[in-house]
């Protein structure tokens, strides 16, 4: 990139270093910098060649240091602003008291009062000055020694946001320093990018310097949010964990509606789109990380001409989602100004350019509204089920799913919709194997081979995308599903490439790839192996290059490797091995010699480990001239490294040609994978297209797999045929949803209530509480986005037209942030959702104008009721506002539907079904009381509720109007039974009564009918609320019945009536509970006529709480044959 050419500060050419430690990986196996054992004889050198000057008289001038200008222009005084908002934000308070050290007069926001703050030319402070002007508003990260170090601005960034600790603590007399070891530079870019700060990364020229010479540093790469580090890469087999891009973002207004303009600077592409509604534009800000947001002046002035941008209407959401973060204001050009200011950002090259990869279409619907893609679950929303889980099996993840999200947040056009729908439809009937797909981000393609730095494993994956693509060309089933997804990813893409094309290029990058490539393990390529050489020594040595370019290509490094090693280990068995051979045959106790020829992997060196091995007499023994020969080891700083390491002449000599053999191999290689990055950088269009239509292809075949697991079925998706504006009075426009099935229920598992939905207007729907009005919406949007995108839909059977939108509004909260009420908020979408629809447009709307006063509520709901009807789209408007129907509405094509209650043993039930007609039945009592709300409550409700409406309820009015003709009898009976009695617990006490009395003398008569003198009549006594037995129960068995505030029962028997009625009511809610007992002789008929009542009140339609003790193993009575006690209907 041009960052790395001409935008760098480089003293001398830099050889690589690694990388390993910031993947977490031993440092000695990965260095690009030379090997301590070069770093000693160079060290050498060095201090051969500084006697030489001071002989020759020598000497150095140093210059006189020069204070640096700390006056800062009009354009660094901006960015010195930009960061000292940021810092405003800092909490821990380490940092604040690093933040209160700081001078804004530099870029670095360095006090050059303070200890270490001198940013005089040529120290270290001043380096680090010029490479932040370049990138005035990224982190700077600088390489000294072991550590990542940086100062001023950004070591106070360091702690807030990467959790390190200051260096030095927090002394008031010094400049803020921090940084993290080398080993730890992931952890800390992952940190700060993930805090939405960019990050420039120092690194140092590696290798030997001269005496009081500062070392070279040049910039090594950049770490954006979604846009990792990858300097180094290419030297090691690590793969690199590659997140989503993260775009710059620009939004304005313009004559359509609202502008967003997104661009990546990793793929150099950009993309606009025009006229979106402002809820579509919260959905796209909501669903998408970026880097930087931009929001042009036009914003400032909304439609209602006021300033105060979200003040009134339209622009209050977005400026509710962008006040919560950072974000800067532009003019000019929309597009241009976008793409200037991503150049700045990112230091790039003013001719660089951008490709537009938008793909216009009129035809294209518009994206999914905030509220309906979070009430079906396309946006992850807590308590909603989510679509996408449904779609793909839980084994598909990553890119496939980000695929099959944008595609519902934005449907295609119609003519790509029908090309997946057929794809999808050839994947259901594929009968051959088909590829695992391999799935590689584009944009990590596109870096890697932009910087040269794929490695060996990124090759091979490569290679297997395009090897798949080849083998779906060359398979007959599979052939025609690779050339329909062309158009697709052409979407997708921005990219059209002709299919023959594709397949051809694909060929060569796989030939050239395996030209060059080790793909397997090759025999020639093993590491170097001898007896007399620790065999760990080889592996880390050559493990680095070997095993990634073929032989063929380096034949001569591999010859100089394998010749190298052989003399070291030649050199070892003579230096070495006659000492070892010496030590082994000592024959002395405890505390005699020792050694042996050993690997120090920190040093990458083979010597000599032994202690009390020198004889005390030198008498010519094997080994002896060996001994002699042996010197102490030393680091690559020239220090010992300890009392019992040792080396040779010799040895040290074979070290060393081993090492620069390697090193010379070792660049060789990665030279040759740098060029095989440049060649396929020429195919990266190539690259990209088939890395995506992967993906795709991927995502269709895994939500074919869940669908026909699923049971789905594919739509017959049609176009609208009426123009813009008309009616849709052709039936063919009209939208046919058989055996529909919520999407979250599992069909396979039988556990779904479907619907038949055949919808040609608008309808007003009705029904009670939890009978499944919501439920029905949001399967209908749900069925009709997964159509519109060419996916298979929940159904048995289904046609649906391609709407230009999909609109679902259900419940509202409020926004204290933004100063607006739930019904502020509905309206707000409403206002967005009738502005937006047109006769091509799919309206869904739950329980509508629910925020506000009844009358006016319903006043506002018929109106917007007669607007769609004149709009002519098709949808759906639930409501429990009642009063509609009485209001004379200029309706036309407006249908009434009504979800289905009925009549079981007493009780008003939903059905779930949809129905014509209207329901105005609630079921507000029985739902308040089923979540739990206190009997008493509810009974005060009925009362208050009959209070108001008996009198109308008795002259059958409030019931349904007479005109309506739909009604199909839903109400029939529902509010009779409501208004029967004013004391519905009474009712039901007798009905117990009469219950209990039929089953027990019964019993009773079966037991003693050959001993009528010993036959008692069952009589049952009332306990009610605050009421105690009478004394007579003392003493005596009994058989009791628990009427609890909920209306269901516990039956029970006791010897001690009282005790059991007073501990019954200490338990929560139970202290108005009534009791119904009845006095029997002896226990042990008092335990067969519980167990008998316990299993048959149930049978009569009672609920029992103690279902469970019918079946206790001494009751006997559970089979008693129900013809016995059946009760009088």
């Amino acid at each position: 990139m041009y960052w790395l050419t001409t935008k760098t500060v480089v003293v001398s050419l830099p050889r690589w270093r690694s990388l390993a430690v910031l993947l977490r990986s031993p440092v000695h196996k990965f260095s690009f910098g030379s090997s301590p054992v070069l770093l000693r004889r160079r060290r050498e050198q060095i201090h051969c060649l500084k006697e030489r000057r001071v002989l020759n008289g020598t000497t150095r001038v140093s210059k006189k240091s020069k204070e640096m200008k700390t006056e800062l222009d009009e354009r660094n005084y901006s960015h010195v602003l930009w960061w000292k908002e940021r810092l405003e934000m800092c909490r821990k308070p380490s940092s604040i008291q690093l933040v209160k050290r700081l001078s804004y007069s530099n870029l670095l926001g360095l006090d050059v009062n303070l200890k270490s703050g001198s940013l005089k030319e040529g120290t270290l402070n001043w380096e680090m000055l010029q490479f932040k002007s370049k990138f005035p508003r990224e982190v700077l990260l600088c390489r000294v020694g072991d550590f990542y170090e940086a100062i001023g601005i950004d070591a106070c960034v360091l702690v807030e946001y990467a959790g390190l600790n200051p260096f030095g603590g927090l002394r008031s007399d010094s400049i803020p320093r921090a940084g993290c070891p080398v080993m730890n530079l992931r952890q800390t870019l992952d940190d700060l990018t993930r805090s939405g700060f960019s990050v420039c990364i120092v690194e140092e020229v590696q290798g030997p310097t001269q005496a009081r010479a500062r070392k070279g540093r040049f910039i090594s790469g950049h770490a954006h949010p979604g846009n990792p580090y990858v300097f180094g890469l290419v030297g090691f087999d690590h793969d690199l964990d590659f997140p989503e891009p993260m775009p710059v973002i620009g939004i304005s207004h313009s004559a359509k509606g609202y502008f967003i303009v997104l661009v990546l600077e990793t793929m150099k592409t950009f993309s606009v789109e025009d006229g979106l509604t402002e809820e579509a534009l919260v959905t796209k800000l909501r669903t998408c990380r970026y880097h930087h947001l931009y929001l042009h002046s036009s914003l400032k002035h909304n439609s209602s001409g006021t300033s105060r941008w979200g003040e009134y209407g339209e622009g209050g959401l977005l400026w509710g989602e962008c006040s919560r973060r950072n974000f800067e204001w532009f003019e000019g050009d929309p597009v241009a100004d976008i793409l200037s200011k991503v150049k700045e950002l990112y230091g790039l090259d003013a001719e660089v350019t951008f490709r537009n990869i938008t793909v216009y279409s009129e035809k294209r619907p518009r994206p999914l509204h905030l509220g309906t893609a979070t009430q079906i679950g396309a946006i992850p929303t807590e308590g909603i089920p989510c679509l996408l889980k449904v779609l793909l099996p839980s084994n598909c993840t990553g890119l496939p799913v980000l695929y099959v999200r944008d595609l519902l947040l934005n449907p295609p056009a119609y003519n790509i919709a029908s090309t997946i729908q057929a794809t999808c439809k050839i994947m259901s009937n594929v009968t051959c194997s088909i590829p695992e797909f391999t799935c590689v981000s584009s944009a990590k393609l596109v870096k890697l081979l932009e910087l040269r730095e794929a490695n060996h494993i990124e090759f091979c994956r490569i290679k297997n995308l395009v090897d798949e693509i080849i083998h779906m060309y060359q398979s007959s089933e599979l052939s025609e599903i690779l050339k329909l997804l062309t158009d697709p990813t052409w979407v997708a893409t921005g990219l059209r490439i002709d299919f023959e094309i594709l397949v051809n290029e694909c060929k060569w990058v796989s030939d050239r790839i395996g030209q060059m490539i080790c793909i397997d393990k090759e025999s020639d390529q093993r590491t170097s192996s001898y007896p007399n050489v620790p065999t760990d020594f080889f592996d880390d040595m050559e493990s680095l290059w070997k095993g990634r370019v073929k032989r063929i290509h380096l034949e001569e490094a591999f010859l100089e490797v394998e010749k190298a090693a052989e003399a070291l280990s030649l050199a070892v068995s003579e230096d070495f091995l006659p000492i070892v051979s010496r030590v082994k045959a000592s024959t002395a106790p405890l505390g005699g010699p020792k050694g042996d020829i050993m690997y120090a992997r920190e040093h990458e060196a083979i010597w000599f480990k032994g202690k009390r091995f020198t004889p005390s007499v030198w008498a010519g023994t094997p080994g002896e001239e060996q001994i002699k020969q042996l010197r102490p080891a030393l680091d690559s700083k020239g220090r010992k490294v300890g009392e019992e390491w040792f080396t040779t002449v010799k040895v040290e000599d074979a070290l060393i040609r081993y090492h620069e053999a390697g090193e010379k191999a070792k660049g060789r290689v990665l030279d040759l994978m740098k060029g095989l990055s440049a060649e396929l950088q020429c195919k990266i269009n190539v690259l990209v297209f088939a890395s995506v239509l992967l993906v795709i292809a991927k995502a269709l075949f895994a939500h074919v797999s869940e669908g026909r697991r699923r049971k789905w079925v594919f739509p017959t998706l049609g176009e609208f045929h009426h123009l813009k504006g008309e009616k849709p009075l052709d039936k063919d426009d009209g939208m046919k949803l058989t055996g529909l099935s919520p999407y979250w229920f599992d069909v396979a598992h039988g556990n779904a209530v479907n619907n038949t939905v055949e919808m040609e207007s608008l309808f007003l729907l009705t029904g009670p509480n939890g009978g499944g009005k919501s439920s029905l919406l949001r399967s209908i949007c749900a069925a009709a986005l997964l159509g519109i995108c060419g996916f298979m839909v929940p159904a048995e059977s289904a046609s649906i037209p391609h709407f230009d939108s999909i609109m679902l509004h259900m419940k509202s909260y409020d926004s204290p942030a933004d100063g607006k009420s739930s019904f502020q908020i509905e309206m707000s979408e409403i206002r967005s959702i009738i502005s937006g629809a047109t006769s091509h447009s799919l309206v869904l709307i739950d329980e509508i104008c629910r925020g506000t006063e009844t009358a006016k509520g319903t006043c506002i709901a018929g109106s917007i009721i007669e607007t769609l009807d004149t709009i002519g789209c098709l949808g759906i408007v639930s409501s429990h506002l009642h009063g509609i129907f009485n209001l004379s509405l200029k309706t036309k094509n407006t249908v009434y539907k009504a979800m289905g209650t009925e009549y079981v043993n007493g009780q008003t039930k939903p059905t779930w079904k949809l129905i014509d007609g209207i329901c105005k039945e609630s079921l507000a009592f029985e739902t308040a009381q089923k979540e739990g709300i206190p009997d008493q409550l509810i009974q005060r409700a009925e009362e208050l509720y009959l209070s108001l409406y008996a009198k109308d309820a008795k002259y059958g009015k409030n019931l349904e109007s007479s005109h309506y003709d739909q009604t199909s009898g839903i109400e029939s009976g529902i509010f009779g039974a409501k208004i029967e009695s004013m004391d519905r617990m009474d009712i039901l006490m007798k009905e117990v009564e009469s219950a209990i009395t039929l089953i027990c003398q019964n019993r009773l008569n079966k037991l003693y009918k050959q001993k009528t003198s010993m036959l008692s009549e069952v009589k049952c006594v009332l306990i009610g609320a605050k009421e105690q037995p009478p004394p007579s129960t003392i003493g005596l068995s009994t058989v009791y019945v628990i009427i609890r505030p909920d209306k269901k029962l516990y039956v029970g028997e006791t010897d001690d009536l009282e005790g059991r009625v007073r501990a019954h009511r200490l338990k929560e809610g139970m202290h108005n509970a009534s009791f119904l007992y009845f006095i029997v002789s002896g226990k042990s008929l008092a335990c067969q006529l519980e167990t008998l009542l316990i299993n048959q009140l149930p049978k009569q339609g009672f609920q029992l709480i103690n279902v469970a003790d019918g079946k206790h193993r001494n009751f006997g009575t559970s089979h008693l044959p129900l013809e016995l006690v059946n009760l009088p209907q």
